[in-house]
């Protein structure tokens, strides 16, 4: 309802001046959704904050504003409530015209944003060599949502995963495969992934224990940064036989990703170093080249540094980091970044924003943010581990989720005594099972930690992606069981009577509010809430309003609002990337 809240900020303001002057052109009206909704939709608090300006009470403010204050073409008579509180409630027949229009919409009233950005998404993020974990859930569900809405509004978005495929632990792994398993590096297949994890771990032992080994693993760096054929050609074998591990997951979570790592960025690394320093930004310490942070010390109150160049010549996450923000700004021509990554880095980012900005990389028009988010727990609210105190498999954790649906549905379909092909039964356990894990995360706030429940995540009642899905189903056997195609309801009228129409119509008019609010915020869970209390004022629609069995023209007109909470529904979940199903 943005265009609604617009119109009525407009009426507002234009009644502001009227009754007080001109001195309060521009006055915030102070218009905002009703907190319950017996005062109606919405409420104007302004003419408490005015009363000191204006030497009145509210009460009075209040009155003289409704005196000047012409909303009759969509709203009832506005009245005043407790100390000078007034309150707006939308005319029946203005919410059937909205829902017309909507309906009317192949985007559902949600305008494409004006103007549209060039936005980088920085997410997932993984490590060549090693599994991904479930330290990458978050994320990699998270960034995919954001960027998907962002698509949605209209923007241009970049999908970048910044993979870790650089640095000493390639040295040290090359080094460790000649030795151990030769062919790893020179045929294409010779281990998977999880081989390569158990011996990335032997690697960094003989690392940590062998000075001549490490040495050597450094040699091995030199000459990978140098372009050593036989050196470059392993490095991309296990570069590549780690992008088809990711890939099955990305195929599971249906993320789409343009890959971007840390090798990308190495050859502008030198230019980095020299252009900071040609700017007088650079400082020797300790035989490094740093930039002083301002805002940042150590126990004894100095400012610390970030290291740009270390003494060996080598560079490190912060000078890629330096070299992302400056290419994606001026050669993807990005005016915002987004970086979806844990709450630990948020340091991290500050320090490389800060030094970005003080080369004069970052313009002042170009949003740039972080977007941290909380640990997954175990139900014991410790970091979510295996039984053996490992990290979890993102891949067991997703198969786990598949499997435990598949039991559900078997047990239900037993007690239901229904017969479903093989075909039904694996599309329905792959959709809930991965959409359970999704919206379980989508539906917390993204700063806090929560707690990883596949019994609460696969629920059918309560804020689940199943207690979704199934709203969408019920439409659909709605449809079926009276033979209708919602298509041939064409522009037959919408008439509201009883308030569970009302309340259900209101909800719908407030999906592109509630995506400015997600664009605005970047909070995933804002929208969530929204479909979740959709699917509970439906319910509470079908409940106590027949749909079928009504007479014309409510029939026609409740059937309309029942494909309308469908597709709204429907576009709601796969911004999320939750995809529905006909039948469950």
């Amino acid at each position: 309802m943005n265009s609604t809240i617009a119109h009525l900020k407009a009426k507002f303001e234009q009644a502001l001046v009227a009754a007080f002057g001109a001195d309060l052109v521009g006055t915030d009206p102070m218009l905002v959704a009703a907190s319950n909704p017996k005062f109606g939709d919405f409420q104007s608090n302004v003419s408490l904050s005015l009363t000191k300006q204006l030497g009145k009470s509210p009460q009075v403010i209040a009155a003289q504003l409704l005196q000047h204050l012409d909303v009759a073409e969509l709203c009832q008579p506005p009245s005043i409530a407790g100390p000078g509180f007034i309150n707006l409630a939308l005319k029946p027949e203005y919410l059937e015209a909205q829902l017309q229009l909507i309906q009317q919409s192949d985007r559902l009233g949600v305008p494409v944003a004006e103007p549209s950005q060039r936005v980088v998404v920085d997410f997932s993020a993984p490590n060549i060599a090693k599994e991904m974990h479930v330290g990458h859930l978050r994320s990699t569900i998270i960034g995919d949502c954001i960027a998907r809405i962002l698509e949605f509004r209209g923007h241009d978005v970049l999908r970048l995963n910044h993979v870790g495929d650089w640095g000493t632990q390639f040295g040290m792994l090359i080094v460790y495969l000649r030795e151990a398993y030769p062919d790893a590096l020179t045929t294409s297949n010779a281990l998977d992934l999880g081989d390569l994890v158990a011996l990335y771990r032997r690697a960094k032992q003989r690392f940590d224990e062998d000075e001549a080994f490490r040495e050597t693993a450094r040699q091995e760096v030199v000459q990978l940064q140098a372009g050593a054929a036989d050196t470059r050609h392993a490095w991309q074998l296990l570069c590549e036989q780690s992008r088809r591990e990711f890939q099955v997951i990305y195929d599971l979570l249906d993320v789409r990703l343009t890959e971007r790592g840390e090798s990308f960025y190495n050859p502008m690394l030198p230019t980095i170093a020299a252009d900071l320093d040609h700017l007088g930004l650079l400082v020797e310490d300790g035989g490094a080249k740093c930039v002083f942070l301002d805002g940042f010390t150590n126990k004894a109150g100095e400012p610390l540094p970030l290291i740009v160049q270390k003494s060996d010549g080598g560079y490190n996450y912060a000078t890629t980091d330096l070299a992302a923000v400056r290419q994606r700004i001026e050669q993807e021509r990005a005016t915002q970044l987004i970086y979806v990554t844990d709450a630990g880095q948020a340091n991290h980012f500050a320090q490389v924003w800060q030094v970005s900005r003080r080369a004069g990389w970052i313009p002042s028009e170009v949003q740039i943010e972080h977007v941290p988010f909380g640990l997954v727990l175990g139900e014991d609210g410790k970091k979510l581990k295996t039984r053996s105190g490992d990290t979890v498999r993102l891949r067991d954790l997703l198969d786990e989720a598949i499997v435990r649906t598949r039991a559900d549905l078997e047990a239900r379909l037993q007690d239901e005594g229904r017969t479903e092909a093989e075909v039904f039964k694996e599309k329905v356990a792959y959709v809930v099972g991965i959409s359970a894990v999704k919206y379980a995360d989508l539906s917390q706030n993204r700063t806090s930690n929560y707690v990883f429940s596949y019994d609460k995540m696969l629920a059918l009642q309560g804020n689940t992606a199943p207690y979704m899905l199934y709203a969408y189903v019920r439409i659909q056997g709605i449809c079926r069981k009276g033979h209708i195609d919602f298509e041939q309801l064409g522009t037959a009228k919408i008439q509201l009577q009883a308030e569970a129409e009302l309340t259900l119509a209101r909800a719908l008019l407030q999906l592109d509010e509630v995506l400015s609010l997600v664009e605005a915020e970047l909070l995933p869970n804002r929208l969530c809430q929204y479909l979740f209390e959709l699917s509970q004022k439906f319910n509470q629609f079908y409940d106590r309003c027949p749909v079928l069995q009504a007479d014309e023209p409510d029939r026609t007109s409740r059937l309309m609002l029942c494909d309308l909470t469908a597709q709204t529904l429907k576009l709601g979940l796969s911004l999320l990337g939750i995809p529905v199903l006909e039948r469950m």
